[in-house]
């Protein structure tokens, strides 16, 4: 079975890098425009996470494909929830979660 295939919308993409600092092994930005550059369209099971939670991050939408089976990589599993960001860092921490997810009860 083959990984799962990224796809990028140079076109959709406005440049704000979040997917190059999230997965720079999977994930760069053009050194002319900015825009995103797509290193690996099917990386391998050690950046899938990473390419995933890049794909959860872009504020575009201009990465798509990629829906990871693994349950090691799934987005409710790897992101860290509320209150779980603990010590110096929480301070400045951003804490995300799938889109789908709100924090009402």
């Amino acid at each position: 079975m083959s990984a799962p295939r990224l796809s990028v919308d140079r076109e959709r993409c406005i440049g704000a890098g979040m997917c190059a600092m999230t997965a720079p092994e999977v994930f760069d930005q053009d050194p002319d425009d900015g825009l995103v550059l797509l290193l690996h369209a099917e990386p391998p099971a050690t950046h899938r996470a990473a390419a995933q939670m890049a794909a959860g991050v872009c504020p575009s939408g201009a990465i798509t494909g990629g829906v990871f089976e693994d349950p090691a990589v799934d987005d409710e599993r790897f992101l860290p929830q509320h209150g779980e960001v603990e010590g110096p860092a929480a301070a400045e921490a951003v804490v995300l979660r799938p889109a789908h997810q709100t924090d009402d009860p």
